[in-house]
């Protein structure tokens, strides 16, 4: 736990580096690549993933560590081939983990944070799971674990090649010749996460393109076919809570619908989007499929509003920072307060982006739990409370003052929220 967050401390801000060279860039050429609001989304769905990951809120059903034990049948001497076996595997576990996600309703919604955004830019890479709370991609790892590769190989390998799919999330590099035959480029990424055909469910390879060449999933980018970013049952919403919910709450509600108790059953594992056919046709549900009309997510949330959200962002990643430079001080009990305060703060920012009816409540219970967590706890957050306490009164003013900002403008919130709803 401790470890993990303090190589995040060093990772983020080199993230956040390349986020902002490439709006720089997309600024020189006068290509429109960044909205302010679905950048907040990705950015704060970064901080809801590396959280939950931080907690430890996942479940390994099979570990890597306990195949090796119990099934290698040889072990490769410590050499550059250990590492590079691990790396092949560990990319080829990616595809098929991946293809899974794509292809079986209820792995979907592990992953459609990750295609939620309507634009293609490298903080969108950021969008991913807190829905994913089991692991068992150790499963599609066998052949390294027959070869003995150790897993604390398997364990310095593994961030480096999530590391590695960050910056091919760009519309700004065309297609890179040669490499296009070997590794996932931009171009090849910007086809995965097109919701149009025939670019629907391709090119499901992390870093190799070589296992979508081998298995029929590969598609090049089309110049007559532009990609249209999203997916084909729009979110709706910049929350990325909400969005880690709404696929499985709809299979929730559609298994307790439907008549057929076989249907009840198979929901969970038919191809994604399949839904019973009494259900279906009682409760449809809106899918793009005339691209040429689809129009982009916008709650209109108006310069103050966004500024406000920006600022909100920016607050909770700096106490996101100081808290995985400290999460050894803390308690468990403390480690997952002040874990369930930033996803509340994400909640609730995001929620207000919405123009959502629920904001100023949701502001409110976020300054009463504040409230509890930096009086009611000792040295949460701030530390030592005679030597820090002036910050600890400084976050309740920032959150008091949050608040109030929203009650003043919820007037105008509550009527765009109402017209929003009325041209739905």
């Amino acid at each position: 736990m401790e470890s993990y967050a303090q190589v995040l401390v060093i990772a983020i801000p080199f993230f956040m580096v390349l986020i902002g060279i490439e709006a720089i860039a997309a600024w020189k050429l006068g290509v429109h690549v960044n909205r302010g609001e679905d950048m907040i989304s990705s950015l704060s769905s970064g901080i809801t993933n590396v959280v939950k990951d931080v907690l430890g809120l996942t479940v390994v059903i099979v570990s890597y560590a306990w195949l090796v034990d119990h099934i290698s049948l040889v072990t490769i001497q410590d050499s550059w081939l250990v590492y590079l076996v691990a790396f092949i595997v560990l990319d080829f576990a990616g595809y098929w983990m991946h293809r899974l996600e794509h292809r079986i309703n209820l792995f979907w919604n592990r992953h459609i944070i990750h295609h939620s955004s309507e634009e293609f830019n490298l903080s969108c890479a950021l969008r991913q799971s807190i829905s994913n709370v089991t692991s068992f991609i150790a499963l599609f790892m066998v052949p390294a674990a027959l070869v003995g590769v150790p897993a604390q190989v398997i364990g310095f390998i593994a961030p480096i090649h999530l590391f590695a799919q960050f910056w091919y999330h760009t519309r700004l590099i065309n297609k890179m010749g040669v490499l296009e035959s070997i590794l996932v480029t931009p171009s090849h990424h910007r086809v995965h996460h097109a919701m149009n055909a025939p670019y629907l469910d391709r090119n499901y390879g992390q870093i190799l393109i070589i296992w979508d060449k081998l298995f029929g999933t590969f598609q090049p980018e089309l110049d007559v076919d532009p990609p249209v970013y999203g997916v084909k049952r729009p979110v709706q919403t910049w929350n990325p809570i909400l969005i880690n919910l709404q696929h499985v709450w709809q299979l929730v509600k559609d298994a307790w619908r439907t008549k057929s108790r076989w249907d009840k059953l198979r929901i969970w594992f038919m191809p994604t989007g399949w839904r019973p056919t009494d259900v279906s046709q009682l409760y449809p549900v809106p899918e793009i499929n005339d691209f040429s009309q689809f129009q982009k997510y916008d709650s209109q949330p108006g310069r103050a509003l966004l500024a406000w959200a920006w600022a909100q962002l920016v607050v909770t990643l700096l106490l996101m920072f100081w808290f995985f430079l400290h999460i050894g001080d803390f308690s468990m009990q403390e480690i997952f307060a002040v874990g369930f305060f930033l996803f509340i703060s994400v909640y609730s920012y995001t929620n207000a982006l919405d123009r959502s009816e629920s904001a100023v409540l949701v502001e409110f219970v976020r300054f009463v739990f504040s409230w509890i967590i930096l009086y009611g706890s000792k040295d949460v957050f701030i530390g030592v409370d005679s030597e820090y306490s002036f910050l600890k009164t400084g976050l309740i003013v920032w959150i008091f003052f949050s608040f109030l900002f929203l009650w003043i403008t919820r007037k105008e919130a509550l009527q765009a929220g109402s017209k929003k709803m009325a041209n739905n």
